[in-house]
């Protein structure tokens, strides 16, 4: 990988982490219980984000897999909320 590229990543991977505190600040503070979830989704994208930036620059194809993980879990954690704040029952 060449310089230009790994700095790239880099500065992907500081952007992505800054990001990620206006999502917390929105997850705390949220007036209603919609945007908590929006937060929370967006923390969830966020850190599959950093996770795929890691792995491209580590050259680890384990984080693709922790990645992948966390998307399917982020999926359904999303659902699950989304049903509890509509219909007040989870399943």
């Amino acid at each position: 990988m060449s310089e230009l590229v790994s700095l790239i990543l880099q500065i992907t991977l500081i952007v992505l982490i800054v990001l990620i505190v206006p999502c917390v600040h929105r997850m705390m503070v949220g007036p209603s219980a919609a945007d908590r979830l929006q937060a929370i989704d967006a923390i969830t994208t966020l850190l599959i984000g950093i996770i795929m930036v890691l792995a491209a620059l580590r050259h680890e194809a384990m984080f693709v897999d922790i990645a992948i993980a966390l998307a399917a879990l982020g999926f359904i954690g999303t659902l699950a909320l989304a049903r509890y704040i509509s219909e007040g029952r989870l399943f």
